[in-house]
């Protein structure tokens, strides 16, 4: 199979390469985020997916076959939850997720070198979190596994425990939609189980 350039650093995302069996190489895209006028989580999302293939096509002297971006956003009533900058922030995210339903956003952007021309897709995913009590906050807070996760949490983790339902794909809460992702990589004439 043809190797793709992913533009993460993003070990959950190299995870599921690695599980769909993909040859790839890991080259985080490094663009300042600050730059992007978007409000609107989706439309944040696609304009920065777009932006991480972009800056690797612009950076790279061998042009690969394939490069691929991705980027998630918590959103709560359009409000963009970003990555809590101390426990004092997480705690604060994490009170006002408790007892209320969420946005994961996340978009993909493929980059098909021979064809020069790049596919963005969206998907959402509705997350519900239980309330929390002070101590439940503290007794997660206290496993540091808010640290680096957009909107204080991993779902793959202990915060599992204060979602009780899940609209739309799991997987996209963790970063990565995967049958979205196939759907992409096929629909785009990705050669699978081709050596």
């Amino acid at each position: 199979m043809e190797s793709i350039i992913l533009a993460s650093g993003s070990l959950q995302r190299q995870k599921f390469f690695k599980l769909l069996g993909l040859p790839f190489n890991a080259a985080s895209a490094d663009i300042d985020e600050s730059l992007c006028t978007q409000t609107d989580p989706k439309l944040l999302t696609r304009e920065l997916a777009k932006l991480k293939t972009e800056k690797l096509i612009k950076k790279m002297k061998q042009k690969p076959l394939w490069i691929f971006g991705a980027d998630t956003v918590i959103a709560i009533n359009e409000k963009i939850i970003g990555k809590a900058k101390s426990r004092e922030d997480a705690g604060a995210i994490l009170r006002e997720l408790s007892g209320k339903q969420h946005n994961v956003i996340t978009s993909m952007a493929l980059y098909n070198v021979r064809k020069e021309k790049t596919d963005i897709r969206t998907c959402l995913s509705t997350v519900t979190f239980a309330n929390l009590s002070d101590a439940e906050i503290e007794w997660y807070l206290d496993t540091n596994e808010w640290q680096g996760a957009a909107g204080a949490y991993r779902i793959q983790g202990l915060a599992s425990c204060f979602i009780p339902k899940i609209e739309g794909c799991p997987n996209n809460v963790v970063g990565l939609p995967l049958n979205e992702f196939y759907a992409m990589l096929k629909d785009n004439g990705y050669p699978f189980g081709v050596s």
